[in-house]
Formats: structure tokens, C-alpha cells, sequence
């Protein structure tokens, strides 16, 4: 057996803590046809020395960087050479679209399938200058993302293109809540993975406490906002913002500690999409421990349904009791 199946099948274990003897095919085919993806995005990144526009937008009106269409297709051929996944949509492409075929798993109603909704490069606008950026993957249990309870999202992927090339993982299945788990993975330029460490944000106090402002404008149209930010400086928080939702969130993840806001105001709209950024990222912090909110009605952002791909909201997640405080003071 060569040391990358073996890697694998190490890979597969682990995150069968999580789901038992259910799932084969998650554990086992659809996350790794993902980080293949992501493995394939990293090399491409690390070749793609001039970052511009590809002279297209998409639907939502955003310019698609070269460096977007390359890790499109990197995961679409991904899935579509993985029987299990049978529905797939994008940021750059969002229709959620069903694949004809005749003789998969997917044609078998009892047959395990999912449905992916991904986000193949967030942070473009921190691309140029070789800044980390990332993938963001929801893996949703059956044939579609839309109308379902959002427990049928039951694993997430988080791709980390840094120095290193990490992936964050986080799986929890309906009825296993309990042996939820969230796992950070190297993946190395020949496709093996090494498992780094399980993740979890710490409820207890720690030396270093990290504060992530995203949309930071905002806090000149939200007094409220303001005084988070003047208290955080105030108690000698440590500022850790990028600008890359992937990799201010991972940062937390790692460090155990820290809170990730993105505030809606009459200004500063939602721009975050629920079914590409939100939700998954939401059932990653979730699976370490932690808690994460729409800021405007303070519910969790995985208590409500995704109706449509083009849904945004804002985000505030990380340590529980901090993501507490975020909420008293933005609401009250």
C-alpha cells in the first residue's frame, strides 16, 4: 500500500469517529474527491504568478479572478468523477445542478448520496497580494442543499492556501451530535494528507484573546459596533484580520480562541452567502465547540433552512462566550 492510501485510510478512520459504521462513502470518496480539489488549487496557485481578471462576472456580479475559473473546474471535475455526489453548486455557477446518470449510487434510492454547495476561492480581493485565501465546501446528506433542515449538512470542508496548504474538517452526523468531529490536515504536493490536530475553541479563559473585525466601516454607521471594537482594544485583545473569511476563522480554530465579526448595517449589507460561506463555515465552528450567529436576529445560522442559493446574512462566530457577549451588546 503506498503512504498516500495509507494516509487516506488514517484520514477515513478518524472521521469515522464521527459517523460509526454509517456514511462509507462520505469518509471514504466525497471528502477526499474535495481535497484533491484543494490539492489541485493550492499547486495551481502557486503557479499562478499574475492574478487578474478573467473578463467574466458572475452571476452576482463580482469580477472572476483567472485563479476563480481554474478552481471551478478543478472541483467540478471532482465531482463529477465521485459517484456519491449527485448535486453540486458554486458561487461562480449557482444553479444547483443534478447529474444524468444511469448506473451510480445516486440512481439508487437507498444508496448514499450528497449534494455539495462550495465556494471555490474566497478572498479574492486579497489574492494580488499573496495573501492566504481559501475554499469553503458544505456537504449536504441526499440529493439537495435547498429546503432541507440544515442538520443535513453533515460535514464541511475549509481549505487553507498559506505557506502551507491545511484543510479543516468538521463532520457531524443527525443522532451522533456528541462524537462530532473537527479535524486540521496538511495535504502535501503528493496528494497525502497528515492529521495535525483535533480543534476545538476553549470556553476558559486563556493568555491570548483574538478579535477579528470584518467590515470595520460599519462600526462608523453602528455605535454599538464602535464600542465592541474600543473594548476589545480596551482589554488588550489581539487583532488578527486578513480580510480572507477562510483564514481569519481558521485562525481562531487553531489558536482556540478568538470571535470573527461581520456586522450588517443600513451601509454595509450582507454580502456573505449562506449556502457557499455561511453555513459551512457555521458547522465548523460548531463541531469545534463553538458557537455562530446572524447578527441581526441572533439565531444561529444553522436553525434556518437555505430557500435559495442567493440568501446572505451576516456572521459572527468563534468561542461561545464571546459570540454571548457580541450578541448583548449588538442586540441587547
Amino acid at each position: 500500500m503506498s503512504s498516500q492510501d495509507e494516509s487516506a485510510q488514517r484520514l477515513a478512520q478518524n472521521l469515522r469517529r464521527a459517523t460509526g459504521d454509517a456514511n462509507p462513502a462520505l469518509t471514504s470518496f466525497v471528502i477526499p474527491a474535495l481535497l484533491r480539489g484543494i490539492g489541485r488549487t493550492a499547486t495551481a496557485l502557486r503557479a499562478a504568478h499574475s492574478v487578474e481578471k478573467a473578463g467574466s462576472d458572475n452571476v452576482f456580479g463580482d469580477a472572476q479572478l483567472n485563479v476563480d475559473v481554474l478552481a471551478e473546474r478543478f472541483f467540478r471535475d471532482e465531482v463529477a468523477a465521485c459517484p456519491a455526489i449527485v448535486a453540486a453548486s458554486s458561487e461562480e455557477d449557482p444553479v444547483e445542478q443534478q447529474k444524468q446518470q444511469s448506473t451510480t449510487p445516486g440512481d439508487n434510492d437507498n444508496a448514499e448520496t450528497y449534494a455539495v454547495a462550495f465556494d471555490p476561492l474566497d478572498g479574492s480581493s486579497i489574492i494580488a497580494p499573496n495573501w492566504s485565501v481559501g475554499s469553503i465546501l458544505g456537504i449536504w446528506a441526499g440529493r439537495s442543499a435547498l429546503h432541507q433542515n440544515p442538520s443535513r449538512q453533515i460535514a464541511a470542508v475549509l481549505g487553507v492556501y498559506g505557506p502551507r496548504t491545511t484543510v479543516v474538517i468538521a463532520v457531524r452526523v443527525p443522532g451522533r451530535e456528541d462524537s462530532a468531529v473537527c479535524l486540521e490536515v496538511g495535504v502535501s504536493d503528493s496528494g497525502s494528507y497528515e492529521i495535525i490536530r483535533d480543534l476545538t475553541l476553549k470556553n476558559t479563559e486563556t493568555k491570548t484573546r483574538y478579535f477579528a473585525p470584518a467590515n470595520l466601516r460599519a462600526a462608523s454607521e453602528d455605535a454599538r459596533y464602535m464600542a465592541l471594537v474600543t473594548q476589545y482594544i480596551t482589554e488588550r485583545y489581539t487583532l488578527r484580520y486578513s480580510g480572507g473569511l477562510v483564514p481569519d476563522v481558521v485562525h481562531a480554530l487553531v489558536k482556540g480562541h478568538g470571535v470573527y465579526l461581520s456586522p450588517v448595517t443600513a451601509g454595509s449589507k450582507a454580502k456573505l452567502r449562506r449556502a457557499f460561506e455561511l453555513l459551512p463555515v457555521a458547522l465548523v465552528v460548531e463541531c469545534a465547540g463553538g458557537l455562530a450567529i446572524d447578527p441581526v436576529t441572533g439565531r444561529r445560522i444553522l436553525e434556518t433552512p437555505l430557500k435559495d442559493l442567493d440568501e446572505t446574512a451576516g456572521l459572527v462566530c468563534g468561542t461561545a462566550t464571546e459570540v454571548e457577549k457580541v450578541k448583548a451588546t449588538l442586540l441587547g
